[in-house]
């Protein structure tokens, strides 16, 4: 019966995490994440570093390994490794909070930082079931236009220390953290978005096919002829038609291929512009997977080769050392990481235009989006391919995804998938139009090509970064000057879990 006491903060910390895994996509009820971190707090205070270590390790548990499940399809040890080391993150991040009110502001900070350092580390950066995506459809989105993510990943956690504070009756604490955060909503309503440029009529081509089909065990070809006979429910005409992710996947140069011969004929055929989504393989040990520009002539003008690879779907890290545990589970070979400028350039009706691309889960991360405006992008493209996954976990992660990146850039954002979802995303973050699973489809849209930036795109990521060090810094640095809850003190020798431990910290 003692054990099971002991258990029970572990147990409502997974539940506080698992609250949060709902108010993302799928599910996606946003309130849940700032009653998650209440709850969370509630489990941290006043308590010494182990357990604050423990607990927060599992609300991270909790909220990764339901919000990452699609992972198991794409890669079990994978999945299995990044929830692990990211548990681990939040554990650490829940231990640099201190135990007293003064974790009010050090938590969201602490938490905001161990968000920039996963998107970032290992591998590359796993930017999945963020903090930012519960807010993607919610009053808080539009913030991201002002210090990108990772703001709204601060003020995700803050709104739950705001509820805290209030439910413990700490009014003043609980006031000020509320106030500034509808502040900051209220600044991202009037901050720049960018100007319109000139509009432009694009169609998004949709092939159709099952979902839940894994790659290996596909047709290659046939899922390039989906899409051919997808593009004759093109309405000409058009200017820009865009192809999803590696629908033409070849094993081979892709410029030695009938495939290739073909794009080129269709350019022609729609005397539109094509991007195309290819995946070829460059040699023995490695691939390529890139987006490729067909003028109305049928030349290839310009190409676009993806920068950051998905880790154990794209590319192995330790192979050596990981291969022999699952081959399986691992592709054969790995991909050429591109090293481009996220754009590609096009001429249309005389007139130069560049195109930010950022292919599948690029959209994860915002500096291959900032790098593309910033670079001179009037569009955002995210060509994608989730066919493989029978749930819509990932799918409905990447629509929250470009709707956030579409509010941070000040561009419309178009969205290419070969069995959905394809969708269309103002500067605003409205959703347009989105396609369903499996069907043929072709979404027709006039969109505006937009310069200037936002504020996001031009600060970047280091202001939030140091108003993370700085607010971690003086919560241990300074007195606590938060007024204790009602009935509390900030510190305390209460047996807070009835075990018999008391607590001096």
């Amino acid at each position: 019966m003692i054990r099971l006491h002991r258990a029970l903060p572990i147990l409502r910390s997974l539940f506080a995490g698992g609250l949060l895994a709902f108010s993302m996509p799928p599910w996606g009820w946003w309130p849940l994440a700032f009653v998650a971190f209440a709850v969370l707090d509630r489990e941290l205070d006043d308590q010494d570093g182990r357990a604050r270590t423990t607990r927060g390790a599992a609300f991270g548990a909790g909220w990764l390994f339901p919000a990452t499940f699609w992972m198991i399809d794409l890669t079990l040890p994978g999945y299995i490794a990044q929830g692990l080391i990211f548990t681990a993150f939040f554990g650490a991040a829940a231990l640099a909070s201190p135990s007293s009110t003064r974790r009010w502001f050090a938590l969201p900070a602490a938490f905001m930082l161990v968000e920039a350092i996963r998107w970032r580390w290992p591998f590359g950066g796993v930017p999945l079931a963020t903090l930012p995506m519960s807010q993607a459809d919610a009053p808080l989105g539009e913030t991201v236009r002002l210090m990108g993510p990772l703001l709204q990943a601060f003020l995700v956690a803050l709104g739950g220390m705001a509820l805290a504070a209030a439910l413990r009756r700490a009014w003043l604490p609980a006031a000020v953290m509320a106030a500034t955060t509808v502040l900051i909503g209220i600044g991202a309503q009037v901050a720049p978005q960018g100007t319109a440029i000139r509009e432009l009529d694009i169609a998004i081509v949709q092939g159709g096919g099952p979902q839940g089909t894994r790659a290996i065990n596909t047709d290659e070809r046939e899922v390039f002829e989906r899409h051919l006979e997808a593009t004759e429910l093109v309405d000409a005409p058009v200017d820009l038609v865009m192809w999803p992710e590696d629908v033409v996947n070849v094993r081979e140069l892709v410029n030695d291929t009938v495939e290739y011969t073909e794009l080129q004929a269709l350019a022609g055929s729609l005397d539109a512009w094509l991007i195309a989504g290819i995946f070829e393989r460059l040699d023995a040990e490695t691939n390529a997977n890139a987006s490729i520009a067909f003028s109305p002539t049928g030349d290839e003008v310009d190409r676009y080769d993806k920068v950051r690879l998905v880790p154990f779907g794209e590319f192995v890290p330790l192979r050596s050392l990981i291969e022999p545990l699952a081959p399986a589970y691992l592709p054969a070979r790995d991909t050429r990481p591109g090293d481009g400028d996220a754009t590609i350039d096009v001429e249309i009706d005389g007139e130069p235009v560049r195109l930010g691309v950022a292919i599948s889960w690029e959209i994860f991360f915002e500096d291959r989006a900032r790098a593309a405006i910033g670079n001179g992008g009037e569009l955002l493209l995210n060509p994608t391919n989730g066919s493989s996954y029978w749930l819509t976990i990932l799918q409905t992660q990447q629509v929250a995804s470009s709707r956030l990146r579409a509010m941070e850039t000040g561009r419309w954002v178009l969205q290419a998938a070969p069995t959905g979802f394809s969708a269309v995303f103002t500067p605003d973050g409205d959703l347009l139009e989105r396609t369903a699973v499996s069907e043929a489809a072709v979404i027709h849209q006039t969109v505006e090509l937009r310069g200037g930036l936002t504020v996001a795109t031009r600060v970047g990521s280091w202001p939030m970064l140091a108003v993370g060090v700085l607010l971690l810094g003086a919560a241990w640095l300074l007195p606590d000057g938060l007024p204790a809850p009602r009935g509390r003190s900030g510190r305390s020798d209460v047996d807070d879990d009835g075990d018999g431990s008391v607590v001096h910290e």
